[in-house]
């Protein structure tokens, strides 16, 4: 039988060897709490986004009990069970816990430029609390700017990856219009209209955040990488997830939710019945966000999702003034005269210039292996700048083949700027 010294339960101000600091994290603001940083940045690689069950344990719990719970090994007569956990899933969260290094992962994060800013710092968005146990347990943030502070004047522009050259150009004119009236645009660094909406800001020389479901050092998708560069340059990369981490579907849909959240609003452009973007803009609704959709043609199945928003209580917008007019509150000038839209032609640079200027005629279509060739990239990037030229209005695809679109610009005419 074991002695009391043998079996005895750590202090509440303890925490497992592996876990423990002995000096302030690297690369954060202050050093306040640091068991409770250390705990939480080792809880990013137990729990899933947006768990709100473990939303309850730690609740309960706070993070460093939580995560001594997990690590600790279980008394010989008892379960020792998490409310409301099975004996498989403690058995996972135990494995998971063991292998977490938090000071790993912290140093790596400081290695690359980033911070983890976790609730109660003076960066930490305090609107996340709207989503309770669904809060995240911190956020990995690259970038110079106050996280905080940017969010307090956001907006999300959100949209269909497969978005349609009118979706690309309102994505596009929108941000730009809200970069230049001081908005901060966010969205998640997809293909499509997230992607429009980055550049259209960037464009401007304005602010943008872009939200991964992904570790902040992972360029997802990786026909991206640039742009995720120009945007921790110029703005803010965030992620839930600790260095490395990759994305899967159910943490791109749990994403949705930090999104909605740290925003005063979300604006839908382009999304069918099913969209990931209407998840955005539901979760916007629930906690008490202005939601917006810009319509599309009634013809069109990829605004038809934006309808059925509009329909069931989202305010119809067009530009960036309408926007401001709705979510600006500040008391100084939200909407300042209209400047002419931002021209995709001025958003293209570097490979996607080359590519565009590689393609054939009018008349005549090619491949992305062609073009790849042609370019010297791999087909890889080349597909990846032709669903980019794709959504801006300049390419059609017929199956496997592209060709310049009748609208599109003379590759001569095409201006290079910073995409």
């Amino acid at each position: 039988m074991q002695g009391p010294a043998a079996s005895r339960r750590p202090s509440a101000t303890e925490l497992p060897r592996s876990l423990a600091p002995t000096t302030a994290p690297p690369h954060h603001p202050g050093a306040a709490r640091p068991q409770e940083r250390w705990a939480r940045a080792a809880l990013t690689r137990v729990l899933e986004p947006g768990d709100e069950q473990a939303g309850r344990w730690l609740a309960d719990l706070g993070p460093v009990d939580l995560m001594r719970r997990l690590t600790e090994a279980p008394h010989r007569h008892t379960t020792d069970l998490l409310p409301g956990a099975t004996p498989d899933r403690m058995a996972a969260l135990r494995t998971r816990a063991r292998q977490a290094d938090p000071a790993h992962d912290l140093t790596t994060a400081a290695s690359i430029g980033a911070r983890f800013v976790i609730p109660g710092d003076a960066e930490w968005p305090s609107q996340l609390d709207d989503l309770d146990t669904a809060r995240p347990l911190g956020l990995w943030v690259r970038g110079a700017p106050n996280l905080r502070h940017w969010a307090l004047r956001s907006v999300a522009v959100v949209g269909a990856r497969n978005c349609t050259p009118y979706g690309a150009h309102t994505a596009t004119n929108l941000a730009a219009g809200l970069a230049e009236r001081g908005w901060v645009v966010v969205s998640g660094a997809a293909y499509g209209v997230d992607g429009a909406a980055h550049r259209g800001a960037l464009a401007t020389g304005g602010a943008t955040v872009a939200i991964l479901a992904c570790g902040a050092d992972v360029a997802y998708p990786r026909g991206h990488a640039g742009l995720l560069g120009r945007i921790m340059r110029q703005g803010l990369v965030v992620g839930e997830l600790p260095p490395g981490s990759h994305p899967t579907r159910s943490r791109f849909v749990l994403r949705n939710r930090v999104i909605a959240a740290l925003t005063r609003g979300t604006v839908v452009i382009e999304a069918a019945h099913r969209s990931g973007s209407l998840v955005t803009a539901r979760a916007a609704q629930r906690i008490g966000r202005h939601t917006m959709g810009i319509p599309g043609p009634v013809t069109s199945g990829a605004s038809a999702g934006v309808h059925e928003l509009l329909r069931g209580g989202a305010v119809l917008v067009t530009d960036a003034s309408d926007v401001v007019e709705l979510v600006g509150a500040m008391g100084d000038d939200l909407a300042p005269e209209r400047r002419g839209p931002t021209l995709p032609r001025d958003l293209l640079a570097g490979e996607t210039a080359r590519l565009l200027e590689a393609m054939p005629g009018r008349s005549t279509d090619t491949t992305a292996v062609t073009l790849a060739d042609r370019v010297g990239t791999s087909v890889d990037a080349a597909l990846a700048r032709l669903y980019e030229l794709h959504s801006l209005g300049f390419v059609e695809r017929h199956g496997d083949r592209w060709r310049l679109a009748a609208s599109a610009a003379p590759p001569g005419e095409t201006r290079r700027g910073g995409a």
